[in-house]
């Protein structure tokens, strides 16, 4: 036995160990409980006014379907994707007579988001088409039959677009299905299928369907509309979350998208084994030309959705820049 244990202790020493005992405890515990308030506290900061909004669809009696669920505050791990992305846009203000040039990008791993220059106007062009196609599959799934419905181009159209980027159309004195129709309108961008669409399309869905995602809604015959690049992702984010459409109606709508001929601008940046659902527009004038792409790709784990707008002097410039934008979110999302 040793020496210490046969020793007596006095009771005052005994109280004194318990006191000094719970005192270590008690300060162990109020720095272990004071280290986690301070955690908990730091994460409330660094959310301070970042908390999530929800986006829900109306006009329904019993249920809300959820849209959208934003942080207001850009993702911190798309700051270097951001930096490098407005230096090649500074060196193509620079040296290619690019005027503007706006970006948004979701990463739908982490659900992060990040914008460039997300405050300046663009008129569509073509990308106004995947609104009318999402339109024509919400009337077939109120009234079904409307996709099969025939249409027969037989009235030449004034089409007033110059196009850098022309591909297949539809034939004069042919009839053609309505779901025809729209892949044209998608894969070839061809703009008689997209005119004859337009004169059959129910105006109130198309309408709603700006209403139901907060946009302005567009004047039937106006000849001008404008999105910030922000606003345009939306009808891309509503189709890739199946959020307004059947599941069903999304992927159709999604794979017409896949087939989009397009090459020049964002496919330019990734690799042809990588899927993609995306559509191109151009618009502006000879003094100012835009050119736009919006595109989900299809990375493996790593889904993002990327959209770009420019205005310049060149339509084949602009789709280089968007193809250089492209080719950079690409390489960073490979090594996030």
């Amino acid at each position: 036995m040793s020496p210490l244990l046969n020793k007596k202790i006095s009771i005052p020493y005994i109280v004194l160990i318990v006191v000094l005992s719970a005192g270590i405890t008690f300060g162990i515990t109020s720095f272990i409980s004071n280290k986690k308030q301070s955690e908990l506290e730091n994460k409330l900061n660094a959310n301070n006014g970042c908390d999530y909004s929800v986006t829900r669809l109306s006009g329904f009696k019993f249920v809300k379907p959820l849209m959208f669920i934003d942080e207001p505050c850009e993702g911190s791990n798309l700051a270097t994707t951001e930096q490098e992305i407005n230096t090649i846009i500074d060196n193509y203000k620079k040296f290619n007579g690019v005027i503007a040039t706006s970006v948004y990008l979701r990463e739908y791993n982490t659900n992060k988001w990040t914008a460039i220059n997300d405050e300046e106007k663009y008129e569509p062009g073509s990308l106004f088409k995947v609104p009318v196609l999402i339109t024509y599959l919400r009337m077939n799934e109120k009234n079904p039959g409307v996709l099969d419905k025939e249409i027969t181009f037989n009235q030449h159209f004034i089409v007033d677009k110059n196009v850098a980027f022309k591909d297949k159309g539809i034939e004069f004195g042919k009839t053609y299905k309505v779901r025809d129709l729209l892949r044209y309108m998608i894969q070839y961008s061809d703009n008689n299928a997209t005119i004859l669409l337009n004169n059959n399309i129910d105006s109130n869905v198309l309408l709603k369907l700006f209403s139901d995602l907060g946009l302005e809604k567009p004047q039937i015959n106006a000849s001008h509309y404008y999105f910030t690049v922000k606003e345009y992702s939306l009808f891309m984010r509503a189709l890739y979350n199946a959020a307004y459409l059947s599941i069903d109606d999304s992927e159709f709508a999604g794979e017409l998208l896949s087939k989009c001929e397009f090459k020049e601008g964002i496919r330019s940046g990734v690799p042809n084994n990588v899927s993609m659902a995306h559509k191109f527009g151009e618009s502006g004038t000879s003094a100012e030309m835009q050119l736009h792409e919006s595109a989900i790709v299809y990375l493996k784990g790593k889904t993002y959705l990327l959209t770009v707008m420019t205005k310049g002097k060149d339509n084949k410039t602009l789709a280089k820049l968007i193809g250089e934008i492209s080719a950079t979110v690409y390489k960073n999302m490979l090594s996030m």
